[in-house]
Parts: C-alpha cells; structure tokens; sequence
C-alpha cells in the first residue's frame, strides 16, 4: 500500500531526477522506490515489469544465445509465429 514521504532534497537534485525520470518514462516515485527496495535488498515484484516483457521472459533459455546468429534467430521466430 503507497504511503507519502515528504524529503527534503536540493532544488537542483530535484530538478534533474526529474528529467532523469522522464526519460526513462517513469515516475520519479517509481524511481525512487526502486532505489530503496534495492539499497534495502528488498526484491521488487513482477508489477514493474510491463505484460510484453514479462510475456518474452523466458523465450530464450539463459545461455542459449551464444553462438547464435541473428539469422538463425530472425528464421526462429519466422517458423514459430507463422
């Protein structure tokens, strides 16, 4: 459950977390939430992680990509999504 905290942080640092955080298209909450769990060892949950990439998470089993070309990956997805 979200709780507001009230910091007090320099108007400068402010100021380019902000740009910082629109780049990375979240919110400066987000981001600093992400801070903490990871300075906390606190793990995050599958909620920051959008449908598309939790939907390609675990296409490629780990360490399968070596040796792989780009081709052979390309004729891959070819035959599976035909």
């Amino acid at each position: 459950m979200p709780v507001k905290l009230t910091l007090s942080v320099d108007k400068r640092v402010i100021e380019r977390a902000k740009r910082f955080s629109r780049q990375q298209n979240k919110s400066l909450s987000k981001l600093v939430e992400g801070y903490l769990r990871k300075l906390t060892g606190v793990p995050s949950g599958r909620e920051d992680i959008t449908p598309k990439v939790a939907a390609l998470s675990g296409v490629i089993p780990p360490g399968a990509v070596r040796g792989v070309r780009r081709a052979d990956y390309a004729d891959f997805l070819t035959e599976k999504y035909r």
